[in-house]
């Protein structure tokens, strides 16, 4: 993922609202969010590539979502991100123990951050920083640096989640993530990738020839536990290829 937007409130009717774009290669194949065969408690889009996901659900209120860091300087990863969240919606570590040892692998992935939560906690581990963290109940953003990194991208759509958040249905979360608006040069970050890079990855929804937003997704969970996901996965230049729709 590349972008993650999501309401945090336990205790609230609806815990946890979440609106998220995966941003990737066209060419890397993947398969759009389905109930996994050899994991039927899992639900999630699957990395055909190296085999993980980028957002998901699982069973007991698990939720998983993962983006990466940018950093075009640092060194090639000798794992898959992408199985971080897979091993943790299938399994059944506590987060305290799951993150632990996460921690401890930290090096063998390339730069990331990953979501964790169930429903009575939810947390976030950078693996730029020391120790993971325990989330206060919130609205939070989260892009390909740190949490609430104020990019302009983070900016518009944890605003624009807020102001759905009275009545957060997955048309409206799916609309906020179809901004393919891009933001001044006098505000992009410097992450090493050139402006005209900086500029294309500057909008919420990534459109291009070769790389963009291949899935939107919509997550909402209610107070009893069920959760509704719509995804919507998308081709070179935007183009749309298809919707899924499912409760748990």
């Amino acid at each position: 993922m590349c972008l993650i937007v999501f309401a945090w409130r336990p205790g609230h009717a609806q815990p946890l609202i979440v609106a998220a774009n995966r941003d990737e290669f066209y060419a890397r194949p993947s398969l759009p969010l389905a109930q996994w065969p050899e994991a039927p408690d899992v639900h999630a889009g699957r990395d055909l590539e190296a085999g993980g996901t980028w957002l998901g659900i699982g069973a007991n209120g698990r939720f998983a979502a993962l983006t990466n860091i940018r950093d075009p300087h640092q060194p090639p990863a000798r794992k898959s991100r992408g199985e971080l969240v897979a091993r943790f919606l299938a399994g059944n570590l506590s987060i305290d123990d799951y993150l632990s040892d996460v921690v401890a692998r930290a090096p063998e992935y390339a730069g990331f951050n990953l979501l964790l939560g169930n429903s009575h906690e939810m947390w976030h581990f950078n693996a730029r920083m020391s120790e993971p963290v325990m989330l206060e109940p919130g609205v939070y953003g989260l892009s390909n640096a740190g949490l609430d990194t104020p990019w302009p991208k983070l900016l518009k759509a944890r605003a624009a989640l807020r102001a759905v958040l009275d009545d957060p249905q997955p048309a409206r979360l799916l609309a906020l993530l179809s901004d393919a608006q891009t933001a001044p040069f006098a505000e992009l970050p410097d992450t090493g990738v050139g402006l005209a890079t900086e500029s294309l990855l500057s909008s919420v929804f990534i459109a291009s020839q070769s790389y963009g937003t291949r899935a939107s997704t919509a997550l909402i969970v209610q107070a009893d536990g069920t959760r509704r996901m719509v995804e919507r996965s998308f081709g070179p230049y935007g183009g749309h290829l298809g919707e899924v729709e499912l409760e748990a």
